[in-house]
Parts: C-alpha cells; sequence; structure tokens
C-alpha cells in the first residue's frame, strides 16, 4: 500500500525506506526448497492406506 503525501513531509530519503521496506516484506520462493506444482498436488496416502497396506 503506497501512501501519497504532498509537500515536503515525504522525503527521498523516506521514499526510499518506505520502497524498501515494503519489498522486504514480500515473500521470495527459496528454488532450493520450492516444490513443483506436479509435487505439490501430488496426493499423499493417509494413515489408514498405509497401515492397509502393511497389513497385505
Amino acid at each position: 500500500m503506497k501512501i501519497l503525501a504532498v509537500g515536503p513531509a515525504m522525503t527521498p530519503e523516506y521514499s526510499q525506506w518506505h520502497d524498501q521496506r515494503v519489498n522486504d516484506n514480500i515473500p521470495v520462493s527459496n528454488p532450493e526448497t520450492a516444490r513443483s506444482l506436479e509435487e505439490y498436488l501430488q496426493i499423499s496416502p493417509s494413515e489408514i492406506e498405509i497401515i492397509k497396506q502393511e497389513f497385505e
């Protein structure tokens, strides 16, 4: 959310600080821990299904 201030209230230093603060709040994905869409949407077996497979 950007706030528009008219007049000398918004200095260039404040503007730069504010832009940096806003950008710091944007999460960036880590490529090492990121999963592909297929992996993310893959359905993992439930606990009951695992026990059932072990029983058979």
